[in-house]
């Protein structure tokens, strides 16, 4: 039980203290931008569980629920390390190219949110898909 990761340069790392809430695919816009791919690999963990190590910044930008979503990353390297919406407070959103290699080996995304924002050529489509955010 468990999950750990760092960053490109291992300034920052982390370790979470239960298993995933859920594990999928962010299609929406923001996540686009600060991925610089056609989505994110997300992976919902308790907040409360998340022990975070190194020094870290963080950009803020209101999210569809107006509320800020913080997006997490190393100074140094620039690796996003999660991100942290302010609607949802017990629950933070890693990226999962973070993860050590065993936990992103084992990792079986099951959810997509965001699909409005999908690009048409990504083909892949997982058993729960939402449009915007999953209902709570």
């Amino acid at each position: 039980m468990g999950l750990s990761g760092h960053c490109l340069c291992g300034a920052v790392k982390y370790e979470v203290d239960s298993d995933p809430f859920l594990v999928g695919y962010d299609h929406c816009d923001d996540c686009q931008r600060q991925t610089g791919s056609t989505y994110s690999l997300v992976v919902i963990v308790p907040k409360d569980k998340l022990t975070i190590t190194g020094t870290t910044k963080s950009y803020a930008k209101a999210g569809s629920s107006g509320l800020p979503v913080h997006r997490i990353f190393c100074p140094d390297c620039g690796s996003p390390i999660a991100h942290d919406p302010e609607a949802a407070p017990p629950i933070i959103a890693l990226k999962g190219g973070t993860l050590s290699d065993a936990d992103k080996k084992a990792l079986k995304p099951t959810a997509e949110i965001w699909t409005a924002g999908k690009l048409p050529f990504c083909s892949e489509h997982l058993e729960n898909a939402f449009e915007h955010m999953p209902p709570q």
